[in-house]
């Protein structure tokens, strides 16, 4: 089956950066679009960016605008956020997903989803 998993969140302080890394088993990782998504308390779940199997990205003009890289190694099947000059405003489970088909900000397409992962920022 198929199984996504998140690491790397944690708590950091305002200005800080980290590096999440999601870990895919059990699909065609090259084929599929992977994407982050985060959900802060009480929010719902925004799209943070994406990346297909050809190394072609999409960013939200929104969250982490400006302040984020998402790569992937396909070879390792794995996905990754790199995260700096973070805000508390930033404070959310970052989750990632697996699309075939669809449209990458939006999180009805995506095929598949991890447990999520905690970031914490302090002020």
């Amino acid at each position: 089956q198929v199984q996504l998993v998140e690491s790397g969140g944690g708590l950091v302080q305002a200005g800080g950066s980290l590096r999440l890394s999601c870990a895919a088993s059990g699909l065609t990782f090259w084929s599929y679009t992977m994407g982050w998504f985060r959900q802060a308390p009480g929010k719902e779940r925004e799209f943070v960016a994406a990346i297909n199997g050809n190394y072609i990205t999409e960013y939200s003009p929104d969250s982490l605008k400006g302040r984020s890289t998402i790569s992937r190694d396909n070879a390792k099947n794995t996905v990754y956020l790199q995260m700096n000059a973070l805000k508390p405003e930033d404070t959310a489970v970052y989750y990632c997903a697996a699309q075939n088909v669809g449209t990458w900000a939006r999180d009805a397409d995506y095929d598949y989803w991890g447990q999520g992962t905690q970031v914490a920022v302090s002020s």
